[in-house]
């Protein structure tokens, strides 16, 4: 009999958690036994402000390792919901563009924050129609979205990411699964969360958080329900991606950083997570 496991997952991460340089991004990834690479920032500068010529390097850098790109870790939606719909459409253009080029299926988005004293209930409607918005330029440039339940947007409790997605109503916008940020709202992540958004689960991105203190830590080390939320998703037939973001060293608004051996030592606790569910990681 083979000892192959049943179930393989695509390994991919954050290079820029792991140093600016992408050359050095992908050869970490690839020492962690990563064939993928999720961009969010490259030389220092972010996905959607990098230039069209910047863009056709970082294609043959990935090229040349013989990897791929899982998605564009835009920041479209990490935005004030006062801003004019368009300010984050011609955002996840210049993301789409970036997406053609580097041939990623998936841009991950998020649905804006809102000013202090205002309710969720109170952006509802405006939050909608923004997402509907940047939903239907994806379907025109045949991408899809990947919401990402960042701490303090409209989405970020599990019922709130449930609303947007099934509001939107679009095939072109999924949900992108955190454990680490679910934590740090106060989200029993598997407990809460799981069932209501399994149906939309599309990616997942791997972090774990101590609900005393919102720390994030290694999968597995926190109070994320990582074990019980992999499992589930083996026996639900899961086959995508399982994206690392550590945020070791830094877990900052619009980024974090880990370092190469801060990202080491998230990608052992993930496989170590995994090997024991018996989920291969390639």
């Amino acid at each position: 009999m083979s000892d192959r496991p049943a179930t393989t997952w695509r390994l991919t991460g954050f290079g820029d958690e792991i140093d600016p340089d992408p050359a050095v991004q992908l050869a970490v990834l690839q020492a962690v036994g990563a064939e993928c690479i999720e961009v969010r920032s490259a030389w220092g500068v972010n996905i959607v402000d990098l230039a069209p010529e910047r863009l056709d390097e970082l294609a043959g850098l990935v090229a040349g390792r013989g990897m791929s790109v899982s998605a564009i870790a835009s920041p479209v939606g990490k935005a004030a919901v006062e801003l004019p719909v368009e300010h984050e459409l011609e955002r996840l253009g210049r993301a789409i563009a970036a997406a053609h080029r580097l041939d990623a299926p998936y841009i991950r988005v998020f649905s804006f924050y809102r000013a202090e004293g205002r309710t969720p209930a109170d952006v509802r409607d405006d939050v909608l129609q923004r997402m509907s918005a940047l939903a239907r330029l994806a379907e025109r440039q045949g991408v899809t979205l990947v919401h990402e339940n960042e701490k303090d947007i409209y989405g970020d409790v599990p019922e709130r990411v449930r609303d947007v997605v099934e509001s939107v109503g679009s095939e072109r916008l999924r949900v992108a699964w955190d454990n680490a940020n679910f934590v740090q709202v106060g989200v029993r992540p598997y407990t809460d969360g799981y069932a209501l958004l399994r149906p939309h689960l599309a990616y997942l991105q791997v972090k774990d958080a101590v609900a005393a203190t919102g720390e994030v830590v290694p999968a597995g080390d926190g109070d994320g329900e990582l074990l019980e939320t992999v499992t589930a998703l083996r026996d639900d037939g899961y086959e995508g991606f399982a994206s690392l973001e550590p945020h070791l060293v830094v877990a900052g608004h619009s980024s974090g950083f880990s370092g190469p051996a801060g990202f080491g030592r998230a990608a052992r606790a993930f496989r170590a997570l995994t090997e024991r569910i018996g989920v291969g990681l390639t």
